[in-house]
C-alpha cells in the first residue's frame, strides 16, 4: 500500500510540475470554470500553439517553440506570430519576460493586407524590453519606450515593470476604441483610438507617415519578433 501511495504522489507531483502554478495556486496556461462561464478563451494550452500562425504565413514558423510551457522565440528569422483569429471589442491578458537586452511587443488591430510587411504598420503596440540595457528603451519622448508602454505614444502613468528575468502580466481591454493597458495589477496608459487626441499623438511619433497605422476597427493580436528571446504564456481573450 505505501508504495502505491509514494507511486500516486510521484505521478500528481511530476503533473503538477509539467503543467505548472501560477503565484495564485492555479494551473497555468488554463482557465477557471468562472472563466469559461465569462467567456474567456485561453489562446495557449502550454503544449499546442495551434490558435497562432506566422503573420503572412499559414504555419507557426520553426523560430517559435514551447518551453518550459511558454510560447518561446528561440532562434532567428521567425517573423512576429498573429491569432488565427481577428478581434474588435475584447478584454486580452497573458504573462511575458524579456532576455536581457531584449526587445519584443504585444500588437492589436493587425491588418494583414499584402501592403504591409509588417505588424508594427498597422496595429498600437504595448512594449517589451530590457528598460536598462537595450538603446531603444531610452529614446522617445517622456519614455514612452519603456516596458509597458503605449510604444512611441504614450509613457507610463506609473512605474509597474517587474526587473528582467521575471514575468510580467498584462491586461489590455479595448472597448469601441477606449484602451486601457494594465501592467502587473495597476493601471498604466489610458488612450481613445481615432480621436483627435489619438491622432495628434500618431502625427508626433514615428509613426507619422504611416496613414492606417492605428485606424483598424478590427484585427489580430500579434507577438513580435524583434529578434531578442522572449517567452509568453497564460494567453487568454474574452472578446466583448
Amino acid at each position: 500500500m505505501k508504495a502505491i501511495v509514494m507511486l500516486f504522489l510521484a505521478i500528481y507531483i511530476g503533473g503538477c510540475t509539467s503543467k505548472g502554478l501560477t503565484g495564485s495556486g492555479k494551473a497555468e496556461n488554463s482557465l477557471t470554470k468562472s472563466e469559461k462561464s465569462a467567456g474567456w478563451v485561453l489562446l495557449f494550452d502550454g503544449q499546442s500553439i495551434d490558435m497562432w500562425r506566422g503573420f503572412q504565413k499559414e504555419n507557426v514558423p520553426e523560430a517559435w517553440q514551447i518551453e518550459d510551457g511558454t510560447i518561446a522565440l528561440t532562434g532567428k528569422g521567425g517573423g512576429d506570430l498573429i491569432t488565427k483569429n481577428q478581434y474588435d471589442n475584447f478584454e486580452l491578458m497573458l504573462d511575458w519576460k524579456i532576455s536581457e537586452g531584449g526587445n519584443s511587443g504585444i500588437f492589436f488591430n493587425v491588418a494583414e493586407d499584402p501592403k504591409f510587411r509588417y505588424t508594427w504598420q498597422t496595429g498600437p503596440e504595448i512594449q517589451i524590453i530590457d528598460d536598462e540595457r537595450h538603446p531603444d528603451a531610452k529614446q522617445g519622448k517622456n519614455g514612452n519606450r519603456q516596458a509597458g508602454t503605449n510604444y512611441d505614444m504614450i509613457p507610463l502613468a506609473t512605474p509597474a515593470v517587474n526587473p528582467v528575468g521575471q514575468f510580467n502580466t498584462v491586461r489590455v481591454l479595448v472597448n469601441n476604441g477606449h484602451v486601457e493597458q494594465w501592467l502587473n495589477g495597476k493601471k498604466v496608459v489610458t488612450y481613445d483610438l481615432w480621436s483627435p487626441e489619438w491622432e495628434a499623438l500618431v502625427k508626433g511619433s514615428k509613426f507619422a507617415s504611416m496613414p492606417e497605422y492605428g485606424r483598424m476597427k478590427k484585427g489580430y493580436i500579434a507577438l513580435q519578433d524583434h529578434g531578442d528571446k522572449v517567452w509568453f504564456k497564460n494567453i487568454k481573450i474574452r472578446p466583448l
